[in-house]
């Protein structure tokens, strides 16, 4: 297996597909998945000649599970650690859920000249709790209810949560158990620790400012039957702030669209990088 080690010695493992030469596309994986669930789109992208790259978050799938580090400024700071191991410039930045906060990030705070777009899927910025300054957000309490079940039976909280991720949970879906299995097997690779300090880089880091300093071409993906991240306090909010940026709706797609709408996800991003 591949791994680029990190300042702090933290082992993150990636995994890189396609041809050397081809323009790189570098995805960073929701929560608690790892690069994994992207592998449609790998794989769909790099038959089509382009280079794609894909790492487990720390804590997360098979890279090191570290007790520190699970904030938004790390998880940025690992990405730029396998961008640089693998000297990739000119680099197309896909993020799903947790991972548009971790590109986005990323983009404000390292790209430079290595990032040439950036596409946010289902993405959590620019901040998903409520507060006075965000009244839109969701309750405190349910991220609460979140860090109880990750703590309390992580196993049986995934396998429940895999239903509204993937929109199994609605009347007609054809959702099959095998992907709801999948999301249970990646969650449960990950570490408890990891898990549970994600749900507060996730839902209370405000990344308003990273949104309004992007200047990179940007597309945005969401689903309106997201009920993981809805779209209100997510997508639309990113097409406000991100200047020029192209922002697709899908109608009754949930949060786990890469997987559920994956061949449309893949027609939009090979259009988007040929673009």
């Amino acid at each position: 297996m591949s791994f680029v080690t990190t300042g702090d010695g933290t082992q993150i493992f990636y995994k890189d597909w396609g041809p050397r030469m081809g323009r790189p596309v570098v995805f960073s994986h929701g929560w608690p998945l790892s690069s994994d669930a992207f592998e449609d789109q790998m794989m769909a992208l790099a038959d089509e000649g382009f280079r794609c790259i894909a790492h487990d978050r720390r804590g997360h799938g098979r890279s090191s599970q570290t007790w520190s580090g699970h904030d938004m400024d790390t998880y940025a700071a690992d990405l730029a650690a396998v961008v640089g191991a693998l000297g990739v410039t000119n680099a197309v930045h896909v993020g799903h859920s947790t991972g548009g906060g971790e590109a986005l990030r990323y983009v404000a705070q390292h790209a430079h000249s290595r990032a040439a777009k950036l596409v946010l899927i289902s993405a959590v910025p620019p901040i998903m709790v409520q507060s006075p300054a965000n009244p839109g957000g969701l309750p405190m309490t349910v991220f609460d209810d979140i860090r109880a079940g990750v703590s309390g039976d992580r196993s049986q909280f995934f396998k429940d949560l895999s239903g509204p991720f993937y929109g199994a949970n609605r009347e007609g879906s054809t959702v099959s158990q095998g992907l709801r299995d999948s999301f249970w097997l990646q969650g449960m690779m990950g570490g408890l620790k990891a898990e549970y300090d994600c749900v507060k880089a996730f839902s209370e880091t405000d990344q308003t400012d990273d949104l309004e300093s992007v200047t990179i071409p940007t597309l945005i993906l969401h689903g309106d039957d997201d009920q993981i991240v809805p779209i209100a306090g997510a997508g639309e909010l990113q097409a406000k702030l991100i200047k020029g940026a192209t922002f697709k709706v899908y109608p009754g797609a949930p949060h786990g669209m890469c997987s559920t709408h994956k061949h449309q996800v893949n027609a939009d991003l090979i259009a988007f990088l040929a673009a």
